[in-house]
């Protein structure tokens, strides 16, 4: 099996077995980051439950003004997230100089991107008007839609310490502070939707107000360990003056954008699906729901195996390990295969219970067991295509993977989504095979793009000089 595969004869095959303390780095690093990104899931979730007791037209309207707050949040993620790899490499050889002026223009290029988004996203608000929605639904989504992108600079700023952590390896802060900030949003939501402890009942606003409180905060946290944490400090005082250079945030702008541009195209093509499914009717879109909130769960442990790929291959690209940087991202590959696998397993047999956690009607039972079954392939390519996408980015190697995207998922995925759904009648079943071929197609460049960067940059290091290799 390609994935599988060693690099080529002229490196060195490992077994399973010696893939062994691989596995271990990896996981070390990436179950923090499976903790944060459950937590950012839950504080969604809590949202939703706590503002459902309210009534459908509050939780419709926290709803619809999500979906257009993910557009913006999954921009600034990607934009953040491109300080990980730069500072990944300077960490990796021992370059504390050199870490600190990327901590430095990131902060500037972070802080400069969150005010024009801010601005961006409070004019888009300002059209919701004009999305065809019922009126009262409009009005809930409106309280809660201002009040949360007002956070975002807060937001960014927490996302780019965060990214510049998992840069020098460290995992573990940003897991404590999503737990804390998460019992707080929950705490704030019960105090603040429902009028307890004296306050007043603010409903949807409440829910809001709670989700922003606990962003500023978490954001404060991570800024005081910045500052105060030696780990971290010692990166501040590095700082030399005048480290803010155009130049250097032109290069840093050069690497994040093609990496938003890399997480709109997945939002956006899987938004569209969701909307093909839409058209099908009410049944068939409530079972694609059920089928992609067990994706979403299943997602969070690729997302952490994806971070430790971008960490691990960073730090032993920069040292100069090409052979360990290769090893470290196949290595995330097993594990994305292996984990998801399992999951795939667990899913096809409870298929057809599943479905009852949900919901107990008898049309969109049939339909999720279906999608269920499709899910269960689905998400072990879906986790090799995001374990080897974040390899490349540990490598720097953006821009051709972002070419790769777009094939995947608006060449292969949405016209064999609709051919398959509409065209050959199959429906939503159609649809979820159109986002498995989306999917295999990207696993399968990226997995192929990461091996031939890394045959070539093994070749010149051992061209270069025969013992650059040895640890």
């Amino acid at each position: 099996m390609l994935l599988l595969r060693p690099l080529s004869q002229n490196t060195a095959d490992m077994t399973l077995r010696e893939y062994v303390p691989f596995y271990k780095r990896n996981l070390k690093v990436a179950f923090p980051v499976m903790i944060t990104q459950a937590g950012q899931v839950l504080v969604q979730l809590a949202d939703n439950i706590m503002v459902g007791h309210l009534g459908a037209a509050q939780l419709a309207g926290v709803s619809f003004a999500n979906a257009i707050i993910m557009i913006g949040l999954v921009f600034a993620i990607g934009f953040a997230q491109g300080v990980t790899p730069v500072v990944g490499q300077h960490f990796g050889k021992g370059d504390g100089r050199a870490v600190a002026v990327a901590l430095s223009n990131s902060a500037a290029l972070n802080a400069i991107m969150a005010v024009v988004l801010t601005c961006i996203m409070l004019t888009v608000g300002a059209f919701m008007g004009r999305m065809g929605q019922d009126p009262e639904v409009l009005g809930y989504a409106r309280q809660y839609y201002f009040i949360i992108v007002s956070g975002f600079i807060p937001m960014i700023a927490f996302f780019n310490v965060r990214f510049f952590s998992e840069g020098i390896g460290n995992t573990r802060n940003e897991m404590w502070i999503t737990i804390g900030t998460n019992i707080l949003n929950i705490f704030l939501n019960w105090v603040l939707i429902y009028g307890k402890l004296g306050a007043p009942a603010l409903g949807v606003a409440g829910a809001a107000w709670s989700t922003l409180i606990s962003r500023i905060l978490g954001a404060i946290a991570f800024l005081i360990i910045l500052f105060r944490v030696e780990e971290y400090r010692k990166f501040v005082r590095l700082t030399p003056r005048h480290a803010v250079h155009l130049r250097e945030m032109l290069r840093q702008l050069k690497l994040s954008l093609p990496i938003s541009l890399q997480n709109l195209l997945e939002v956006t093509a899987f938004s569209f699906a969701a909307i093909m499914v839409g058209w099908m009717g009410k049944y068939q879109l409530a079972a694609h729901q059920i089928a992609q909130n067990l994706s979403s769960l299943s997602f969070m442990i690729a997302t952490g195996i994806g971070a430790a790929a971008t960490i691990r291959v960073s730090h032993q690209f920069g040292a100069g390990r090409r052979e360990d940087a290769y090893h470290a991202g196949i290595a995330a590959v097993h594990m994305a295969v292996a984990i998801m696998v399992s999951f795939g397993i667990l899913f096809i047999s409870l298929h057809r219970v599943i479905p009852f956690i949900y919901t107990e009607d008898p049309a969109v039972i049939p339909i999720a067991g279906r999608l269920i079954i499709i899910l269960a392939l689905y998400q072990v390519f879906d986790a090799v295509q995001l374990a080897s996408r974040s390899s490349l980015l540990g490598l720097k190697d953006i821009n051709i993977p972002t070419v790769f995207s777009g094939i995947s998922y608006y060449i292969i995925c949405l016209p064999s989504a609709y051919l398959l759904g509409f065209t050959f009648g199959l429906g939503p079943d159609g649809v979820w095979i159109g986002l498995l071929l989306g999917l295999a197609v990207a696993a399968l460049l990226f997995n192929v793009r990461f091996r031939r960067v890394c045959r070539r940059y093994i070749t010149n290091s051992r061209q270069a000089s025969p013992s650059h290799l040895e640890e």
